[in-house]
């Protein structure tokens, strides 16, 4: 008898009876007359008065202080593309889970059949009372970017759209770890950015806030290099438009230190990465297939760090590194909004994680990667702490609320 496919084994555990992956339990006793008295009418007059009187009382009296929507259109799902809201739901309801298993957040996901970016903001800003937090997903760029900032001026909870914001936490986390290693200077580095969609313009934005100039970027996208005057840039690539002779990926592979992929599989060839400065680091994030896979880049140069998007691969560049802690040091500090400081605080977390003793209990989950030349220890195989660390919970957020707190988005210390 065969071995039952993923596909197989996917839809299996997704029907298993109840069908779904998520239920609601109660908090509170509902047990007696008094109880129901109480969780209901009357009793529940008080609190909404109280609420009325001070609004911020609401996350004193009601969940929404750990109560994130996790909300999508469908227009992007995955890699999948534009496959309609109610395909998300399986998405949106996994991302309910990780953020439950990682930093107890409560979320309701929420599928909203609605293209147009005006109406969408209208349907979720009117939503935005019930949660401390809207975790927006899979919505297409160029809408992603629009929805998430007029949202965000919208409404006093935080929004973040994590195909943009978790990739690039997690990217940050990990280049950082991978810059010491390659004894690269920030300053100096030459990143090639293959890809223009949220992850990488969301990457590129917190690299700047970061410190890398501008002029030392060369950002990819289905033409070519993104330069100074060219006529097809929009107003977000213009930003990532330098003064330059490059005009392909060739071109720009030439002395790069640094290649973050967040394209198509197997755009890179060997001879771009030959190219590349000693030491160079490449991260090939493209899902299924990377841009280059890493056992080519093993034999093409052995002084590499390579990071792919795969969880069979070493440094897996992962969300779930980030979200479930941003939102966690978000809710916390009941912040208005999860700023620049905050997505920096919690990729500097992250990668301080890698830089530390693994407990042993993870070194059991992955014994695997055992196998590998420093195992799951801190070098070219392991620049990010694996996502069932449980150190990740203290460490991430509560940077993450630190960061809310000295920025002053934080309601509460």
């Amino acid at each position: 008898m065969t071995e039952k496919s993923l596909s197989e084994r996917s839809l299996e555990y997704h029907s298993r009876k109840p069908a779904g992956k998520l239920s609601v339990k109660i908090t509170k006793p509902a047990n007696s007359p008094e109880d129901l008295t109480l969780a209901y009418s009357p009793g529940v007059a008080v609190p909404v008065l109280a609420i009325a009187d001070k609004p911020l009382s609401v996350y004193d009296y009601t969940s929404k202080g750990n109560l994130v929507g996790i909300i999508s259109n469908g227009s992007a799902i995955l890699g999948l593309g534009n496959l309609g809201a109610m395909a998300s739901k399986p998405v949106m309801e996994g991302k309910s889970v990780l953020f439950k298993r990682f930093a107890n957040v409560d979320a309701f996901d929420l599928e909203i059949d609605e293209k147009d970016p005006e109406k969408f903001v209208e349907i979720v800003k009117s939503l935005a009372p019930t949660f401390g937090g809207i975790n927006l997903e899979d919505i297409k760029a160029p809408d992603c970017f629009y929805i998430e900032e007029k949202l965000q001026e919208l409404c006093d909870i935080p929004i973040f759209h994590d195909d943009q914001h978790g990739t690039a936490i997690v990217t940050l986390a990990a280049l950082i770890n991978a810059i010491k290693l390659q004894d690269k200077k920030w300053a100096n580095l030459k990143i090639v950015c293959i890809g223009a969609g949220a992850a990488a313009l969301a990457t590129l934005d917190l690299l700047m806030g970061f410190g890398i100039n501008v002029d030392n970027i060369r950002l990819i996208d289905s033409r070519g290099v993104v330069y100074k005057g060219r006529p097809e840039n929009s107003e977000r690539k213009d930003k990532y438009a330098p003064k330059t002779d490059d005009r392909t990926l060739n071109d720009a592979c030439k002395g790069a230190d640094v290649i973050l992929g967040f394209s198509k599989g197997n755009l890179l060839e060997v001879d771009n990465v030959k190219a590349m400065a000693v030491n160079p680091i490449i991260f090939a994030c493209a899902n299924p297939d990377p841009e280059i896979k890493p056992e080519i880049v093993e034999v093409a140069r052995k002084d590499a760090i390579i990071a792919t998007g795969r969880s069979d691969y070493p440094n897996q560049v992962n969300n779930v590194l980030a979200f479930p802690y941003i939102f966690r040091g978000a809710l916390d500090t009941r912040a208005s909004a999860i700023n620049l400081e905050m997505k920096i605080a919690c990729a500097e977390a992250i990668s301080s994680l890698a830089n530390s003793k693994v407990p042993e209990e993870i070194k059991e989950l992955y014994k695997s990667e055992q196998k590998l030349e420093g195992g799951l220890e801190f070098g070219k195989y392991y620049i990010l702490p694996k996502p069932m660390d449980p150190r990740l919970l203290e460490v991430a957020a509560k940077a993450v609320a630190v960061a809310a707190i000295k920025t002053k988005v934080a309601r509460i210390k």
